[in-house]
């Protein structure tokens, strides 16, 4: 099976950790080369984030057990690239 090498996460989270912390816990785990958070949205309490993640082999289960151990939920899995190597969306006429 290949290695999973991106993966782009539609998350809520609470306000704390910042995405500064978040970021780093994140880059941390096995298998993590970089992380990219951007906040797109935000109330008295939570924070609706952007997760990008680039590596040789992320873990799924990780990066979702410990954003869930930071009080934070997935929504969605809006991108996964996975094999030898990234490859980015080519433009369609639809783009």
């Amino acid at each position: 099976m290949g290695a999973v090498r991106r993966i782009v996460l539609d998350t809520l989270k609470p306000h704390e950790p910042n995405i500064i912390e978040l970021a780093q816990q994140l880059s941390e785990l096995t298998g993590v080369g970089s992380v990219n958070i951007s906040i797109y949205e935000m109330d008295r309490k939570v924070e609706n984030a952007k997760i990008t993640i680039e590596g040789q082999d992320i873990q799924f289960s990780e990066v979702e057990s410990l954003i869930r151990e930071l009080g934070g939920t997935v929504h969605s899995i809006d991108e996964a690239v996975a094999g030898k190597s990234i490859i980015d969306d080519a433009s369609t006429l639809l783009d």
